[in-house]
Order: structure tokens, then C-alpha cells, then sequence
């Protein structure tokens, strides 16, 4: 079984700390984040950064679900990352500042895949299928802190 990795960025013409406070509120905004491949969505511990337990329900493929319990830290500043209690999948949110009124966001999910000729489909397909649903999380997230 090998790592499969899925990592995109974007700049956002916001502040950085404005920029992670809306990651990091799970029981406001994160919700509005998100695309229509994520379902059943719940904040069961907390709700603001480190301390966080958020369940959701994520359609990658059509065939393809995965149910969802993080637990969120906070192990630097402008950083968020979600452990996933159900599978090895960690998502990690990273914001750094992109010149003056701006911010870098870069999300990387990683996770143990399968092996054999599905791993290799999953290796190849899965972080391209990713990286379109957190382009458009990240594209809402513009939209939310650009106001």
C-alpha cells in the first residue's frame, strides 16, 4: 500500500488571520465552504480550530464515500490539521501571508491507498477528483473572506 497525496493552493485577497479564522470556525462558516459532494455534516466537539471534532460525509465518485470523524489541531500558527478517526486520511490547511492584504492557502490531503492494480487507479484518479472538490472549496473560501 502506498501514500497518495492530493495538494492544491490558492491566493486569496485577504488578510491572513481573517483567512484562517474562516477555516478554522466549523460551526459557522466552514458549512458554507463547502461543495455538494459533502453531506451530513456535523460539529460534535467544539467548533473553532484545535479541539475540533467534525463529521462529514465526503462523494468523491459516484461509487466512491467516505465517512468522515476529524480531529483538529493546531500544530503551528495559520495551520489546521484533520485527522481523520475512521481512516489514515490527514487533510492539513496551511495560511501564510502573500504580500500586503493577501494570503497563500495551500490544502494537502494524504492517505494510505490500496494496493494492487486498484491502488494503482486510486494513486492516479483520486488526487485529481480532490483537487477539484478543495479548488472549489478554496474558491469559496475567496468568495466568503473577499466580501
Amino acid at each position: 500500500m502506498a501514500k497518495v497525496e492530493a495538494a492544491t493552493q490558492r491566493t486569496i485577497a485577504a488578510d491572513p488571520e481573517r483567512v484562517f479564522a474562516a477555516l478554522a470556525d466549523y460551526a459557522q462558516t466552514r458549512p458554507r465552504l463547502l461543495t455538494e459532494q459533502f453531506s451530513e455534516y456535523e460539529v460534535r466537539e467544539g467548533g473553532t480550530g484545535a479541539g475540533t471534532t467534525v463529521h462529514w460525509r465526503l462523494q468523491a465518485t459516484s461509487k466512491r464515500a467516505r465517512d468522515c470523524l476529524f480531529d483538529v489541531t493546531e500544530p503551528t500558527s495559520g495551520q489546521l490539521v484533520e485527522r481523520d478517526t475512521n481512516s489514515s486520511m490527514v487533510t492539513t490547511w496551511t495560511v501564510t501571508p502573500a504580500g500586503e492584504g493577501r494570503s497563500k492557502v495551500a490544502v494537502e490531503t494524504t492517505w494510505t491507498g490500496a494496493g494492487g492494480v486498484g491502488g494503482f487507479f486510486e494513486r492516479t484518479f483520486a488526487p485529481k477528483g480532490l483537487n477539484r472538490i478543495q479548488d472549489a472549496v478554496l474558491a469559496n473560501l475567496a468568495s466568503e473572506v473577499e466580501k
